[in-house]
């Protein structure tokens, strides 16, 4: 029989210690309630004033979060401990991951042209040629590349970013459903996420214009391969949403192209729309290599201050050895090759897999990316359905805020040829999960 987490601690800092000692072992669980503030103090002995501090101090740490009536509750990643996805079960076919198939990925060689010994890093953080390489890559796609930095992953970056410019309390405008990575790293950084809408062409105007109003002082979005709704801007969208934008010119918008050279989608970049505040990410995790932890960045004159300026203060620069490995890879025509060929590949997979399924009247969203996104109405009837059938798939609630419930199937390593039995299966498990709801 489990036993119940006993807090404890005689001040605020005492009762929010213990509070994230409970998590971070695992003895509070993501949703678990804390006591009322009330019920707390008299067991504990302090004053009602001492634990609403604590759980205020949890609440900016991304510790908890308060539901209204429903009281103070873990967050659903709690910004302590390890949150590793749940490991795969034998047997199943991994289609939750969102990771690329290492079938295409070119062959990791460090370099070797680096010699022993001090060089002066902080001096010259950037390999001179990488950052012309880099503008050669952005510079066509209409993103101005006047000021670029690099960074550690477009994560680093993000976080970076938003921990210099907000403040705890603050409020960030967020894809819904989204990335649940920077939708924890968010909450993580003690700041507020509004959601705002996606379509099949990414960030809905009339939802980012709702977050604006809302006070939001960043804006966070995928110009292409939507994760995990699969939507990309097209040049009306991103239109639309530059009008709505520049009606806040202070508010900073960060555009993550996590995808770029195998989203299968044109870039349609906010960042080419004259913006006062932008940044404008990549990164190669997805078609150079998982372990690349690189993101490059194009941004304004006051972004590039910001970020270098913290970046500076931290981690210094970003390893020369690899910034020589992305750049011999970005400069190899085999490696160019190869994930012009891995674009198509993915692109078939997501469009078998659409097809598949709506043939078999089941509707799905991907219009580029590596993800296809399937509304339904219970999540884990669907997961634990199709697990069933040998498949794993992704529960759409790591990635919800306030849209409909849905799941993601990651179709990186999804030959066409399996689409047909998957759309099957999917069929079925939605028909028995109609017959247990009466239809």
């Amino acid at each position: 029989m489990a036993t119940q987490y006993v807090i404890t601690g005689a001040t605020a800092k005492g009762i929010a210690s213990s509070v994230e000692r409970g998590v971070s072992e695992g003895a509070l669980g993501p949703g678990a309630a804390l006591p009322p503030v009330r019920r707390l103090a008299d067991e504990l002995g302090v004053s009602p004033g001492t634990v609403a501090t604590a759980y205020q101090e949890l609440r900016r740490r991304g510790i908890v979060v308060t539901r209204g009536r429903g009281g103070t509750v873990v967050a659903a990643a709690p910004a302590v401990a390890s949150r590793r996805p749940p490991k795969v079960p034998a047997g199943l076919r991994d289609l939750a991951g969102g990771h690329p198939d290492p079938e295409w990925l070119p062959r990791l060689v460090p370099p070797s042209q680096l010699s022993p010994g001090a060089r002066s890093h902080r001096g010259t953080p950037r390999l001179a040629r990488l950052e012309e390489a880099v503008r050669d890559w952005l510079g066509p796609d209409g993103v101005p590349t006047e000021h670029v930095t690099f960074a550690h992953g477009a994560l680093d970056l993000i976080g970076r970013l938003l921990s210099v410019e907000l403040r705890p309390g603050d409020a960030v405008a967020m894809e819904d459903p989204g990335y649940h990575h920077l939708l924890d790293l968010v909450t993580a950084l003690g700041l507020r996420t509004v959601p705002v809408a996606v379509d099949d062409q990414g960030v809905r105007p009339e939802a980012l214009h709702d977050a604006l109003g809302a006070g939001v002082r960043a804006v966070v979005c995928s110009p292409r391969a939507q994760n995990p709704y699969g939507g990309c801007f097209s040049a009306q969208r991103r239109d639309a949403l530059v009008e709505v934008l520049e009606q806040e010119p202070d508010v900073l918008v960060v555009e993550n192209d996590h995808a770029s050279a195998v989203a299968d989608a044109p870039l349609h970049s906010l960042a080419a729309g004259g913006l006062a505040r932008w940044v404008h990410v990549r990164t190669v995790s997805k078609f150079l290599g998982t372990d690349l932890r690189w993101a490059a960045a194009a941004c304004d004159p006051t972004t590039l201050a910001r970020h270098d300026g913290r970046l500076l203060l931290t981690s210094g620069w970003v390893s020369h050895l690899l910034q020589e490995t992305v750049y011999g890879l970005l400069a190899d025509a085999g490696t160019r090759a190869l994930v012009a060929r891995a674009e198509e590949a993915y692109a078939a997979r997501r469009s078998a897999l659409v097809r598949e399924l709506g043939a078999r009247g089941v509707g799905a969203h991907a219009v580029s990316g590596m993800n296809v996104w399937v509304p339904v109405r219970d999540e884990s009837d669907v997961v634990n359905g199709l697990r069933s059938y040998g498949w794993w798939v992704a529960a759409g609630s790591r990635f919800r805020l306030a849209s409909a419930p849905g799941v993601r199937i990651t179709v990186a390593e999804l030959e066409p040829v399996d689409a047909a039995r998957l759309a099957s299966d999917f069929a079925a498990v939605l028909g028995e999960s109609e017959a247990t709801y009466g239809g």
